[in-house]
């Protein structure tokens, strides 16, 4: 079932943000000199990046564990993509997968960057070997996500990603953009919580993020779906 409710209010969270910052106790940010990106400005924006918010807004717990929890979050849809190339025949559906790689790998590159110039705990550089080892069903899944402190909205069960691994042709490609849906929407909720969040997001870099998170898998989302209604209606084992 989709998650509306922390959802839905996203786009109204951000456009708050954006006008007004709330009162809150907020950790010491480290030397740096990011400035924010002009207005009007076209290019992808570079946040988290490297040096750190001068601004007014510092960064708070909250926007560190958020940042700590979707590099995992990301890193899953990176094990998730490369089993793509080769269990689909569709073109289509490479592309997809490709666009997702590359933008979620570069989007883990500027989140351990952020976290490293504040000299926040950086999750393990490993992520995606951790990821993949849940496609083998010997491996010790409990040491696997060991990092997590509990399940994140969307993220893929050990068994729901073995039995993705193991689908070929359009069976592989239904399933795929099903789940890869359903995780899009738990980055969604992740971001909408972060804004729902008394003084969470404030900083220039999080907030700048948080917002190419949200706008990302909303367009991705629309692509997977109307992928999945060119997918002939072959029944699948859930």
């Amino acid at each position: 079932m989709r998650r509306s409710s922390p959802v839905t209010v996203v786009a109204g969270l951000l456009a708050i943000n954006v006008l007004a910052a709330c009162r809150s106790t907020t950790r010491a940010s480290a030397p740096g000199n990011v400035r924010p990106a002009a207005e009007g400005q076209t290019s992808r924006p570079a946040a988290p990046a490297a040096g750190v918010d001068s601004g007014r807004h510092r960064y708070t717990e909250a926007d560190v564990r958020f940042v700590q929890r979707m590099i995992g979050h990301h890193a899953q849809a990176l094990a998730m993509t490369a089993l793509v190339p080769a269990r689909t025949s569709r073109d289509d559906m490479r592309l997809l997968a490709e666009r997702i790689e590359v933008s979620q790998r570069h989007e883990i590159g500027l989140m351990r960057r952020w976290l490293t110039d504040r000299h926040e705990e950086v999750p393990s550089a490993d992520e995606h070997h951790e990821h993949q080892q849940h496609l083998d069903p010997s491996a010790d899944s409990a040491h696997a996500m060991g990092h997590h402190e509990a399940p994140m909205p969307g993220m893929l069960t050990p068994e729901e990603l073995r039995r993705l691994a193991a689908a070929t042709g359009t069976e592989f490609d239904r399933r795929f953009l099903e789940l890869m849906i359903r995780h899009h929407e738990g980055a969604l909720t992740m971001v909408a919580e972060l804004l729902a969040t008394n003084g969470a997001g404030q900083e220039t870099d999080v907030f700048r993020f948080a917002s190419e998170v949200d706008a990302d898998q909303r367009a991705e989302i629309a692509r997977m779906r109307t992928l999945l209604g060119t997918l002939p209606n072959e029944p699948h084992d859930r």
